[in-house]
């Protein structure tokens, strides 16, 4: 794995010194605690959410801190679609104003693990956008399939993970499906130990393509779970999780492949033509 720089704060010093700032605190339950700092006190003001490219809204309330500071909580009781939402203060009668970031204390989001009794997975993450702003990033999965450990090998791609919301039985595979032509898949034999999985992906079957990894825990009787890796403080892995890539010989000539995860954080295998 490689890390890669953080996107650099659009902003201006201007700009920034105008806008409320919102330090964020995770907890390892999932719930989010916003201190907003650079307003005024007024007597009534939200902490407000927006689903991006949605109507949807969330208000939660803010009181007064330490500090003249305003405070909300985002708790796991309160639903929050998958999607991004963005963060804006509304003050009294005033127009919402956009938030950016502070201090994010997200220690508590790594090596999460969440109730294995819950029948879903609430994933909820903080992260600057590449304008400067605070967005929050929400999953909800049920069931859910948590890419663990992955082993980049000469010709194969060997997955690790863990599964909560639902049971693997005997008949689990995992499906490798062909992301633009859905009727082509195959399946590759998970070995299960409790509520963990392992599989491994043959790069020698694949052709060139986007290839998208599901897990089946209950052979074809069950649902099919997207594999993902959510579970940590990161919002956006694909800049930041990067992995060799292995040669391939393919009857249209040699081809690169190697894993990858979306924009969603959902795990992935291309396939492209060497150049």
């Amino acid at each position: 794995m490689t890390l890669a720089p953080q996107p650099v704060p659009q902003h201006t010093d201007e700009d920034a010194a105008m806008s409320p700032r919102a330090d964020c605190v995770a907890d390892s339950a999932g719930e989010l605690t916003f201190d907003i700092t650079g307003t005024a006190r007024p007597g009534s003001a939200y902490l407000v959410l927006r689903r991006r490219d949605s109507d949807e809204e969330v208000s939660l309330p803010l009181t007064p801190a330490a500090d003249g500071r305003l405070r909300a909580g985002l708790s796991g009781c309160v639903e929050l679609p998958e999607g991004r939402w963005d963060a804006y203060a509304q003050l009294a009668d005033g127009e919402p104003q956009r938030l950016v970031p502070g201090l994010n204390d997200l220690r508590s989001l790594v090596d999460r693990v969440p109730d294995a009794a819950a029948g879903s997975v609430a994933v909820r993450i903080p992260y600057a956008t590449r304008y400067g702003n605070l967005t929050v990033r929400s999953w909800l999965r049920a069931p859910h399939a948590e890419a663990g450990e992955l082993y980049v090998k000469e010709g194969e791609l060997s997955v690790r993970g863990r599964l909560y919301g639902e049971t693997l039985t005997p008949d689990a595979y995992a499906e490798v499906l062909a992301r633009h032509t859905p009727a082509t898949a195959l399946r590759a034999d998970v070995t299960a130990d409790g509520t963990q999985f392992r599989f491994t992906v043959d790069y020698g079957a694949l052709t060139e393509g986007v290839w998208d990894l599901w897990l089946c825990p209950a052979g074809e009787s069950g649902p099919r779970v997207r594999i993902a890796r959510l579970l940590d403080d990161v919002a956006e892995k694909k800049p930041i999780f990067t992995y060799p890539k292995v040669t391939l010989k393919t009857e249209q000539g040699a081809a690169l492949a190697g894993p990858y995860y979306t924009a969603d954080n959902d795990l992935s295998v291309t396939v492209t033509a060497e150049s």
